[in-house]
């Protein structure tokens, strides 16, 4: 069988969630930080720069099959490197608010395969990016667990550092499997033309991996 076509595979060195030493200074002086509530290209609000010179935006979902995948994207909008190395720190919350308990899984083999790319050392100049992806499936094994949708998502650079609420364009579907994987951060490489590699290519269309 062949495995799924790195629904985020392209990540050119976008790979998707460890440990993480940012060179934090000053965010003034910065050329165009994002603007908080500024729609970016796919109409989802813009991530404010934070205080550490970070912003993390979400990249949309691709869906096949059950098997979800969600491009991240960590923008060095400081005006100092940035040093980042492992997986996004990610948590789940309901309609309410409410945190939802979620088994994350780095490199999401439990769930598929291609993503288990190891986390690499990153410095990121002000100005460049990161990549990384969330993947789940939405399934229902059994009737009498209730399905699980997060309807909010924060996630900080690594573990141990600070979180940001991140906009979300739909639920995160995990039915009541209760896993979500992630992917290691991977610089993101703009294609030729200069513009930005997507996160999120298509999804495959040969059947999904490890269906349970």
């Amino acid at each position: 069988m062949r495995r799924p076509a790195r629904l985020i595979g392209v990540l050119t060195g976008v790979t998707l969630m460890a440990a993480c030493t940012p060179a934090r200074g000053p965010t003034d002086g910065l050329s165009d930080p994002p603007r908080p509530g500024a729609p970016t290209a796919d109409h989802t609000p813009a991530a404010t720069c934070s205080p550490e010179g970070i912003a993390i935006t979400g990249l949309g979902v691709s869906a096949a099959m059950g098997l979800r995948a969600m491009g991240l994207e960590l923008l060095n909008c400081g005006d100092r490197p940035y040093e980042l190395r492992g997986y996004p720190a990610v948590t789940l919350r309901d309609a309410d608010g409410d945190p939802i308990e979620v088994r994350i899984i780095p490199g999401a083999k439990p769930i598929t395969s291609g993503f288990d790319h190891p986390p690499t050392r990153i410095v990121l100049a002000p100005g460049e990016r990161a990549g990384a992806a969330l993947i789940w499936r939405n399934l229902v094994t059994d009737p009498t667990v209730v399905a699980t949708d997060g309807r909010e998502l924060d996630v900080a650079p690594v573990a141990g550092r600070p979180a940001y609420p991140v906009a979300l364009d739909g639920p995160i579907d995990l039915g009541n499997t209760g896993r979500l994987g992630v992917s290691a951060w991977e610089r993101r490489k703009p294609d030729p033309a200069g513009t930005p590699t997507p996160a999120v290519p298509p999804p495959p269309t040969t059947p999904p991996v490890n269906p349970l």
